[in-house]
């Protein structure tokens, strides 16, 4: 069972997965090699008054990692876990955009330079 590993160099933290299973030419398999993925944080303006209830929400979401309320020109700051930067989208777009009282948000990934 050979892992996967991307090629996007913005991955970061290691995954396994099985190499039988791949379908996408995004992957190659490499031995001893690992998947990574892609961490993002997303900023988040709430509705006043709605930040402790947004991040509640949004912490509770399918690859939303943690969700926190802070002070500033954002509300609440979110960290999310997905494959690919599109599979990061749809967890924004469907899992938090979703949730009732953010009016903006702002998708940051994290890179390691």
């Amino acid at each position: 069972m050979s892992p996967l590993r991307p090629f996007d160099p913005l991955r970061r933290r290691r995954l396994s997965a099985d190499c039988s299973t791949a379908l996408s030419v995004r992957y190659t398999c490499l031995p001893d090699e690992e998947a990574t993925i892609l961490r993002s944080y997303v900023l988040i303006q709430t509705a006043t008054g709605r930040a402790t209830d947004v991040a509640g929400a949004v912490g509770g979401e399918s690859g939303v990692i943690s969700a926190e309320a802070v002070t500033g020109p954002y509300d609440v700051i979110a960290l999310v876990e997905a494959e690919d930067i599109d599979a990061v989208g749809q967890v924004v777009l469907t899992a938090i955009q979703s949730v009732e009282g953010i009016g903006r948000t702002l998708t940051c990934p994290v890179v390691n330079l």
